[in-house]
């Protein structure tokens, strides 16, 4: 989809085409290999430059979109991965891990429900065996589901959407604690949302703010023992998030062109800031909230 990498020399409004996608649906969770059109995770886009070489990663949401673009490009830098993703995105994930492994890195695939208290916690236990440790742990999944009112926000939705964008979080960052070193990194994955809830994501958005927060206040408490917390805000960035019902259908052709460069962001385009708060150049960088939207101001 680009013909230059991301450290060449371009005009940000045309690097990637300005897409209008046409109406789709997918079944939650949706999958990256049935998008239309298909995005940018970095496979031909990302060059790595060693900046986190030695490194050992757990990504949850690691299968398709952001998640998946972190993970190629953590790997192009020197790191080895363990991708956490739901039973149902395998075909995402083996082309992930089959990229990750032609960088020469290992991918460890570790499926599972984050809605499962007990999983959060088997799946660091899982990573740190495989990996042989853990010092970078980016918490990027997330449920995305447009309601159109208050009123047809069930109870389930609103439990399950929480379960996974911030109790998980809470449970594998709190699980996580038991093995990260001094000079350790969590990044955890906001959104624009937590500072321009849009009217069909009440549940979501909310979830998002209590991230932030979340962030802010977990990079204080863990900044003496030299853990740095800092969290990433995307905008409208095209993944299969929005296609399995977390845009009103009617929505998505005009996706992302009410920002100032005029086109949804691709997800390997959010890959570089993970980079920088993982790796050790941040090193003065903590409860930072760095906003990779397109140039839509915020606070």
């Amino acid at each position: 989809m680009a013909s230059t990498d991301q450290l060449t020399f371009t005009d940000p409004v045309t690097r990637f085409p300005d897409i209008t996608p046409p109406k789709q649906d997918q079944s939650e969770p949706g999958l990256d290999a049935e998008l239309i059109p298909g995005t940018d995770r970095g496979e031909d886009s990302y060059r790595g430059t060693g900046r986190l070489e030695g490194r050992r990663a757990l990504i949850t949401g690691a299968d398709s979109g952001i998640g998946a673009a972190v993970a190629i490009a953590f790997a192009r830098e020197g790191a080895d991965v363990a991708l956490n993703y739901l039973p149902q995105e395998e075909k995402d994930a083996q082309h992930i891990a089959e990229v990750i492994r032609r960088t020469g890195r290992r991918a460890i695939l570790l499926p599972g429900d984050l809605t499962d208290a007990s999983f959060c916690r088997s799946l660091v236990e899982e990573a740190v065996r495989e990996l042989g440790g853990l010092d970078a742990l980016v918490n990027n999944a997330g449920r995305q589901i447009a309601v159109e009112s208050l009123e047809e926000l069930e109870d389930e939705q609103w439990t399950t959407t929480y379960e996974v964008n911030i109790h998980a979080m809470y449970r594998i960052t709190k699980a996580g604690l038991a093995h990260l070193p001094a000079g350790s990194t969590i990044v955890n994955t906001t959104s624009i949302q937590a500072y321009e809830p849009s009217t069909t994501l009440i549940d979501y958005a909310s979830t998002k703010a209590a991230i932030n927060n979340f962030s802010k206040g977990l990079a204080q408490q863990l900044a003496p023992k030299g853990i740095r917390v800092n969290a990433v805000a995307p905008g409208p960035i095209w993944t299969p998030l929005q296609v399995s019902d977390g845009q009103p259908k009617e929505a998505l052709p005009e996706f992302g062109k009410s920002t100032p460069l005029g086109r949804a962001g691709q997800p390997t385009e959010l890959a570089p800031a993970y980079v920088f708060l993982t790796s050790p150049e941040s090193s003065y960088v903590l409860g930072e909230t760095l906003h990779v939207n397109g140039g839509s101001p915020t606070p």
